[in-house]
């Protein structure tokens, strides 16, 4: 498991307007190519330099293919990168502050000390 790479996918995702829309109607497959093409390449960096050694589990993978944002939490996903990733794709589908809401509702169930967020 790697909360760095999940946090990394969430960042980068996040900042890119096609890559939320890409994310929101084909999860399954833009956690896929991201990780194929994204993945591994080291951020501030040129495309040309790269690692070799990053990939997500199975757990990971699946998380972020179904949206699942409290099991991200608990996987140790910074929940602002969430909570940002998420109003982005989801936030025009709610009233206002609905999403926000529907948030905390789900992760509701987390109590104090919350999982690691450290990468």
């Amino acid at each position: 498991m790697s909360k760095y790479l999940l946090n990394k996918f969430l960042f980068t995702v996040d900042r890119d307007p096609d890559l939320v829309e890409r994310y929101r109607s084909e999860p399954r497959a833009t956690v896929g190519w991201w990780e194929s093409s994204y993945a591994n390449r080291i951020l501030g960096c040129h495309a040309g330099e790269s690692s070799t050694w990053l990939s997500f589990d199975d757990t990971e993978r699946e998380a972020l293919a179904t949206h699942d944002y409290p099991r991200l939490f608990e996987l140790g996903a910074h929940p602002f990168l969430t909570l940002t990733l998420f109003i982005a794709m989801f936030e025009r589908d709610h009233p206002p502050l609905g999403f926000q809401r529907e948030y905390a509702r789900r992760l509701a169930h987390v109590r104090l000390p919350y999982p690691d967020i450290a990468t």
